[in-house]
């Protein structure tokens, strides 16, 4: 309880908890929809989606990578993360005024990605803010903060299916999107320390853009974010067919998506406050191995049981596997670039890239040979071959 204590008192980390729980309000509105929107609403289908996907993830990735060498490179963390929310603004803003298959493209593909900035930042900020806490404090710190990205599902996405239950249209989620990226804008301006005035030493790195990319490239480094973006991609392949197997010919709607998803994320949370202190000790390529088999039998029986009432049991098994894979991973990753807080960071965007890559090839590989199924089990593969990869490598 100690770590939830420090977060709720200590006021950088208080703007970090608030600001990624603004971003989690925002993600939670779009990524259930963002496929039903691809594929039927703006007519791009399973492919483009594909495509989509696949861009979204490399400059998701790109944004994140440069962001974070950058922040390293001149320590002004808080105007990075300032143009990252902007840019979450403008997509907002152009698809509130003028939707389109393009416009969506452009927000789906580029503005929304490089607003990622503001996730590995924030993780960034939270972690130079905890070094000033006791070192066993530290991973329940992150655990806490990822906590607050996961709370806003359990209140936002009821909300979206009493709304869309109403008849109220999907993409009614671009000016509420708006609405919280204006107020993350507020909060960085409000609460994030100024650069240079921080209550923690963080100098420039001193490193040129090829020497952190250089460093972040090591083997060591790469083969175990690959790995743990494999772990994650079982995730993408979730809220990838989430909505593609809730669909009225199983008697489900957008309404049972919210539902499902809200679950899911709602129950994440008290599992990620407790792991810390449940799994002290336990070595995490352990935790994540389990956490991943977990996770896994929630992807690969949705689709099977999307009709059916027990659907409703998986959402056990993927809270409690989903809390394990999406905390535990941050202070594993950022342990690997200890002294560089930006770009340790910002190996959570390689990760995802490395799972998004993962997941969109999944995605196309399965609705080209069967259907939404076999995505589901390649993903489950994938995840499986990741963490029992990043358990050997780490034993070894």
């Amino acid at each position: 309880m100690s770590a939830i204590r420090l977060c709720l008192t200590d006021p950088a980390l208080r703007a970090a908890g608030l600001i990624l729980a603004l971003q989690g309000a925002v993600a939670c509105s779009f990524g259930p929809y963002f496929s039903t929107l691809a594929v039927n609403s703006f007519g791009f289908g399973d492919r483009g989606y594909a495509i989509l996907l696949a861009l979204a993830s490399i400059i998701s990735v790109s944004a994140s990578v440069i962001g974070g060498i950058r922040a390293d490179q001149t320590a002004n963390r808080r105007k990075v993360t300032l143009t990252s929310v902007a840019a979450l603004i403008l997509g907002t803003f152009l698809m509130t005024v003028t939707p389109g298959p393009w416009v969506f493209a452009l927000t789906a593909a580029v503005l929304i990605p490089i607003s990622s900035i503001t996730f590995s930042q924030v993780f960034a900020l939270a972690r130079l803010a905890a070094t000033r806490h006791p070192a066993e404090d530290r991973d329940g710190i992150m655990a806490v903060i990822r906590a607050l990205f996961a709370l806003p599902f359990i209140l936002v996405l009821p909300l979206w299916s009493i709304a869309f239950a109403a008849g109220a249209p999907i993409t009614l989620i671009f000016p509420m999107g708006l609405l919280l990226s204006a107020l993350m804008l507020i909060a960085v301006l409000r609460l994030w320390p100024p650069d240079g005035t921080t209550l923690w030493e963080d100098r420039p790195s001193g490193l040129s853009f090829r020497a952190a990319l250089t460093e972040i490239g090591h083997p060591r480094i790469a083969a175990r974010v690959i790995a743990l973006g494999a772990v994650f991609s079982a995730s993408t392949v979730y809220m990838a067919i989430v909505s593609l197997v809730m669909v009225p010919e199983v008697g489900r709607g957008t309404q049972d998506v919210a539902i499902y998803v809200g679950l899911v994320a709602g129950l994440e949370v008290p599992f990620m406050l407790m792991i810390p202190s449940l799994t002290r000790g336990i070595p995490r390529t352990r935790l994540i191995f389990a956490g991943t088999a977990l996770y896994c039998v929630h992807v690969a029986l949705l689709p099977v049981l999307a009709g059916s009432p027990f659907v409703w049991l998986l959402v056990l098994p993927a809270a409690i596997g989903g809390a394990v894979t999406l905390t535990v991973p941050i202070a594993y990753l950022q342990d690997l670039l200890a002294d560089r807080p930006g770009a340790g960071a910002s190996l959570m965007a390689l990760q995802r890239l490395a799972g998004d890559v993962i997941a969109a090839t999944c995605f196309g590989l399965g609705t080209a040979l069967a259907g939404y199924g076999t995505v589901a089990l390649l993903g489950v593969a994938a995840s499986l071959i990741g963490a029992t990869a990043l358990w050997l490598a780490d034993r070894r």
